[in-house]
């Protein structure tokens, strides 16, 4: 089978997002101060970021070196599983960000930690219900007709695809919208109270706009393009068109660490002390609440 320069790239986009999520995962897991629900949602995007990264990885080995339909299956059903819970797991955080304004006085408590692992539970098993459908049989493999723009998915649950994930964006854009209004609200209440000048109040809410573009830009820039040629593209157009969008796609799950983990002061604190050999448990933290928009 003869290299195609599209699925190196792949490969080496899947490398780098291995290795940037398998950073934070083990500094979450291995960091006993991590278990604030916060902490756990940005573990889960992590975890399935990392699962995408391997997938691309083992995609590129089994197509070149072992090449089997049942191997396929096996990767395509991953690469799906991984790639839905990382939108998913992005849906997840900013319902937790929400709650964490909206229900402020209420957040630490009991119900937080719940509803956290319910969220955990529904995401995961519902990706993984996704991830299961070519390996139950819902593939093209013996209809080729039926295939989508991604072999060997077909054309309805590749649509399905597509319409979840304009689904999970419009949830997105509501939440950080409202989010948006209470960070607002709250700093124009902090200027009155403290006399603080207008500038003050025109400072932060831009900040917090700057942030919302960041983070529903990011996420539309990289998924849109594949979501609308998932649901107007046809197994019969080039496979160009495909790596094109599916390219982007795979760069939210690289970009993904450092808009939710990295940026994180506790998450910074902690790998600081790694690199500087000086590495501890039991590191004094500021906050154990979304302190991000």
């Amino acid at each position: 089978l003869a290299l195609n320069p599209w699925d190196v790239v792949l490969c080496i986009s899947g490398t780098i997002i291995s290795c940037e999520n398998a950073i934070v995962v083990v500094v979450i897991f291995y960091t006993p101060a991590f278990r604030a629900p916060m902490f756990l949602l940005i573990g889960s995007l992590a975890t399935a970021d990392l699962l995408a990264g391997l997938g691309l990885i083992l995609h590129f080995a089994f197509v070149y070196f072992m090449p089997s339909e049942a191997v396929s299956l096996l990767t395509v059903g991953l690469l799906v599983t991984s790639f839905t819970a990382s939108v998913s797991s992005l849906l997840t955080i900013t319902i937790d960000r929400y709650l964490s304004l909206y229900n402020a006085l209420t957040y630490y408590s009991e119900r937080t930690v719940t509803r956290t692992y319910i969220m955990l539970i529904l995401t995961w098993g519902a990706s993984i219900c996704y991830g299961l459908l070519p390996i139950m049989g819902w593939n093209c493999l013996k209809e080729p007709s039926a295939c989508s723009i991604v072999r060997p998915l077909t054309k309805s649950h590749l649509i399905i695809l597509s319409v979840s994930f304009f689904t999970v964006f419009a949830a997105m854009l509501q939440l950080y919208v409202q989010i948006c209004r209470i960070v607002c609200r709250h700093a124009h209440q902090i200027a009155v109270q403290r006399h603080l000048l207008a500038s003050s109040h025109y400072v932060t809410t831009r900040k917090g706009i700057a942030t919302l573009a960041v983070i529903l830009g990011t996420f539309a820039s990289c998924w849109l393009p594949f979501a609308v040629y998932g649901l107007l593209g046809d197994y019969s157009y080039p496979a160009l068109y495909t790596y094109a969008t599916l390219l982007p796609a795979t760069y939210n799950s690289m970009l993904n660490p450092l808009i939710y983990a990295f940026r994180n002061q506790e998450i910074q604190k902690v790998l600081w002390a790694v690199c500087c050999g000086c590495f501890s448990s039991t590191l004094p933290f500021r906050s154990r609440s979304p302190s991000d928009v």
